[in-house]
């Protein structure tokens, strides 16, 4: 294919995406706010510090098992701002809808997406709606931005040796379910999307003390992705247990079907946590006893070296956990 195209693994969250941002986007964008890369943007205002974040969702099939892009759209929104330490307050929503979508599937998604956002506590508050001549676009493309505001301060850049890495539950989840749903595999399992909104469990654990310096929720990519980008630049590495791993019988028999990796695989309700190791089993013991947490795990911890991410298999040996070029599923969110 031409390099000098837009190819599907540029939005794929992987190594292609991560090009094109550095390579293309920051070449006109530079403000050193958006040069770090987070999730949400950190703005100090006068009366508060505020976490400010956008996305847009593409995801096919717009209804897949445990959810649908109006839900999707507002928990990934949530959640991104809820990573950061902050407690989301409002959200836009503006759709581009493609011409013959159905006004009952329409309906149907901003229903979830409504209800979504009350249970949620947030208040969805502006938007705007596009219309696009058939095959013009694919069903409906949502874009939400939120706000919140900033509770506790956390950052890439108070990553410690020592600290433990916690993932929330099982991974995997979302993107076997999107898969199954929109390759018609038959694949016969009960395996529904984890999307979720976590402000309710990031919320949880921040209260448990001052010793989590950094969160995440592992969506395009996976949990390999996360990582990959948490320590980049800061010289450290990772140590990861692949039998510390949770991942559902049903999830990793389907990634071995498929040839894939659930660590490179998208999760909608789930967050990643590097912890303070002296507050490791608190933590943990507060994750478990949150619906959102009851399948937590620690999965490793952040090294001296060597730099970038290893995991140690379950007959001793490692090996690196490398970024992928680009995700094997696209448009899973």
């Amino acid at each position: 294919m031409n390099e000098d195209m837009i190819r599907l693994g540029h939005g794929a969250g992987g190594l292609l995406t991560s090009k094109l941002i550095r390579q293309s986007v920051l070449k006109y964008f530079d403000d050193k706010i958006l040069q770090r890369l987070e999730d949400a943007a950190e703005l100090a205002l006068p009366y508060a510090k505020i976490a400010f974040t956008t996305d847009s969702y593409v995801i096919d099939p717009v209804f897949f098992p445990g959810g649908d892009i109006g839900k999707l759209a507002v928990c990934g929104t949530i959640n991104d701002l809820a990573v950061k330490g902050a407690i989301p307050k409002y959200l836009s929503f503006a759709m581009i809808i493609e011409e013959g979508l159905l006004i009952a599937d329409l309906e149907r998604i901003l229903r979830s997406a409504a209800r979504t956002g009350r249970a949620a506590g947030v208040r969805i508050v502006c938007g705007d709606t596009k219309v696009v001549e058939k095959g013009k676009a694919d069903k409906l493309f949502i874009t939400t931005s939120g706000v919140g505001v900033i509770k506790h301060d956390l950052g890439k850049e108070k990553i410690r040796r020592g600290d433990r890495i916690l993932v929330s539950g099982t991974i995997g989840d979302h993107g076997i379910a999107v898969m199954n749903e929109r390759l018609n595999l038959g694949l016969r399992s009960n395996i529904k999307s984890d999307v979720a909104a976590l402000h309710t469990l990031t919320r949880a654990i921040l209260a448990a003390g001052k010793s989590i310096h950094f969160m995440r929720d592992p969506t395009r990519g996976g949990v390999a992705s996360v990582l990959n980008e948490a320590i980049e630049g800061t010289g450290h590495g990772i140590l990861i247990q692949d039998t510390a791993l949770p991942i559902r019988k049903q999830v990793r028999g389907a990634s071995e079907i498929l040839g894939l990796d659930p660590l490179y695989i998208a999760n909608e309700g789930k967050l990643i946590a590097f912890v303070d190791r002296k507050d490791t089993a608190r933590v943990l013991r507060v994750m478990r006893g949150h619906v959102l947490g009851k399948n937590a795990a620690m999965i490793g911890e952040v090294t001296d070296g060597p730099a970038g991410v290893w995991v140690r298999t379950h007959i001793g040996g490692t090996h690196p956990l490398l970024q992928m070029e680009a995700e094997g599923l696209p448009r899973i969110c």
